[in-house]
């Protein structure tokens, strides 16, 4: 297990951030590493970000010394979505096969959580969060034909989208927790324009499936005085409540989105229209 910690950032501090100051507070960058669990916990929310790469043995997940807990989901709940080959999740004896773009929700109260890949030559590259939680809801695997799908925007205007809703609220009952994969059509490049801020939540995004030598330009901070961080495949950036989440990349690609705080209504947001940024 390893793990690093992020604080929280208010938005007037921010401002001030640098190109590097920015990449070191929100960019995650290496979240698989072969036969170990990487996390990173923020205080924003308490929402912690990781990726699991078992590739020759199994990997169980530990408690790490923020929680001060005795196991990991003692007082947690947690998302995992599968972006690699087919793999395997115990929780509690109870065993779920996951294929790509799968997920599983695992219940707060789970005392014992493991990961295995089918085939170490093609491992699983399990996706995860977590966010506190206060009540024990069933562990649930939820594949794309139990999903809330929605297509959004189109090619005229660059970000025409299939939204997969896996761990929300109309597909499984969980405390705070909610995540989904936005696929990007060809052709298209942005992700979630407009763009919007929700100060009743925090977020995260994982961007995959950015082919070699391309690239996504992520957008964050106050709506009026907007900063970006460029990213590649397999990292993960942390956008605080005040701040808004938007890419446009070199290519269409595919994204996680993961969010947790006071409620579960995912369509409350606060839009910003493209000619309102700055």
């Amino acid at each position: 297990m390893k793990y690093s910690e992020r604080y929280a950032a208010h938005p007037a501090d921010f401002k001030n951030y640098d190109t590097q100051r920015i990449r070191e507070e929100f960019l995650m960058t290496s979240l698989f590493e072969k036969d170990e669990i990487v996390l990173v916990y923020s205080l924003y929310d308490r929402y912690i970000v990781g990726g699991v790469l078992p590739v020759s043995q199994s990997i169980k997940l530990e408690t790490i010394d923020p929680l001060k807990a005795p196991y990991f989901l003692e007082r947690r709940e947690l998302g995992i979505i599968n972006v690699g080959g087919n793999g395997i999740v115990i929780a509690d004896g109870e065993r779920f096969e996951l294929g790509y773009k799968e997920a599983l929700y695992v219940g707060q109260g789970t005392k014992e959580v493991s990961f295995e890949s089918v085939d170490g030559s093609q491992p699983a590259k399990f996706y995860i969060n977590s966010a506190p939680a206060h009540h024990k809801f069933p562990t649930k695997k939820v594949t794309k034909e139990n999903a809330e799908i929605v297509e959004l925007g189109s090619l005229e205007t660059c970000n025409a989208r299939t939204i997969n809703k896996l761990i929300v609220s109309s597909v499984v009952q969980t405390c705070q927790l909610q995540m989904g994969l936005t696929e990007l059509k060809t052709g298209s490049v942005w992700n979630t324009m407009p763009a919007h801020t929700h100060n009743r939540r925090m977020e995260a995004y994982f961007y995959f499936e950015i082919p070699e030598n391309q690239a996504v330009c992520h957008y964050m901070g106050d709506p009026k005085e907007t900063r970006h961080i460029w990213m590649t495949n397999d990292q993960a950036v942390y956008s605080p409540s005040w701040s808004i989440h938007s890419g446009a990349g070199t290519s269409n690609y595919s994204f996680i989105w993961g969010m947790a705080g006071e409620n579960l209504d995912y369509g409350d947001m606060d839009v910003v229209q493209p000619n309102e940024l700055r």
